[in-house]
């Protein structure tokens, strides 16, 4: 009797152990699964098939300085209505805790938000583009039916509204999820230079760019590059843009400055922008600034030179659309 509850306890642990293992080495395939580089940034990390979201985040002056930038992958600024542009930030290596301010739909950001297979969050949207949003089956969360709700989007009274609505980032996949969203994607990941390619990196110096959108009043974005960090920090109206709490500079390894054409679409300035047809364009990275030009490529905007993409240094990027009339000369200054 003794002998069989002696082989009875022995198989018990052998299964327990069997068991623990299994679980170890599942545990371990996941990691392995999710380890790998972001495609946003070309940098090593885990979980690297989470879901881009994607972020209108509000760029008028009352706005600034905005929360949650530094930690976007990718930001595309845009002019809006007037003189005024606005940011599509993607998040997916980080997650910030807030975002903001957050503004409107337009549709030229929705689409983008479409070509890089990201959740679109905004706040507000004409009913013709909330048509458009719905008909194409964009995957978005409108801040509007969220608004002050404390959970998603809360108010910051400091602020007046329109510049005051903030994302609660951590809520978004809860949120996402709810609305039967995916949560994961796998992503194609941007070209991105060797280190031995960056230290080939060719062109003239660029220390500092400036793009005037507008004179009067004055309106421009600068780049300077901070050789001691080794990156590009940006300047709105001639102050460094920083997070609101932290004063945290924003900061980037990538610049890309393409002219696309704009049109006015309405009576009150809504604009049409084309994000098809390539043209030219100005590529910082190092403090070195390259002529080169911009083609969409798998439906996202990417640097090329004689026809074949140009890669970026890993870490983040902003690409500035500015029109294509007057265009870059017009518009930019390199020192």
């Amino acid at each position: 009797m003794k002998k069989h509850v002696i082989l009875l306890i022995a198989l018990l642990l052998m299964l327990v152990v069997g068991c623990s293992k299994s679980k170890n080495e599942t545990q371990t395939e996941n990691q392995a699964v999710k380890k790998g580089v972001f495609p946003l940034t070309g940098l090593e990390g885990e979980e690297i098939d989470r879901r881009i979201i994607s972020v209108m985040v509000n760029n008028h002056p009352k706005a600034r300085p905005q929360t949650g930038l530094s930690q976007a992958d990718l930001v595309f600024e845009i002019l809006a209505e007037g003189n005024i542009t606005r940011f599509l930030a993607l998040y997916q290596s980080e997650a910030p805790e807030v975002v903001g301010p957050v503004r409107s739909a337009r549709e030229y950001f929705f689409d983008l938000a479409e070509r890089y297979q990201a959740i679109y969050i905004h706040h507000g949207a004409a009913d013709f583009i909330s048509d458009m949003i719905k008909e194409r089956g964009i995957d978005s969360i409108n801040g509007s039916n969220y608004d002050d709700d404390g959970y998603l989007f809360k108010r910051d009274h400091r602020r007046q509204a329109p510049h005051n609505s903030y994302l609660q980032f951590t809520a978004v996949r809860d949120i996402a999820e709810e609305k039967g969203y995916n949560l994961t994607e796998t992503y194609e990941p941007l070209p991105f230079l060797t280190e031995e390619e960056i230290e080939q990196i060719e062109g003239d110096a660029a220390e500092q760019v400036e793009i005037t959108y507008f004179n009067s009043p004055l309106t421009t974005v600068t780049y300077k590059y901070n050789t001691k960090k080794d990156v590009y920090e940006r300047f709105s109206d001639g102050e460094q843009s920083v997070e609101l709490e932290s004063n945290e500079p924003i900061e980037m390894s990538n610049v890309l400055i393409i002219e696309a054409t704009h049109e006015v679409m309405d009576d009150q300035g809504r604009r049409k922008v084309d994000l098809d047809s390539g043209g030219q364009a100005y590529l910082l990275q190092k403090g070195i600034v390259q002529r080169v030009e911009w083609q969409i490529v798998d439906g996202r905007i990417l640097p090329v030179k004689d026809g074949q993409p140009i890669g970026l240094v890993p870490g983040k990027t902003w690409i500035n659309i500015i029109p294509s009339s007057p265009g870059l000369e017009s518009l930019i200054t390199l020192q």
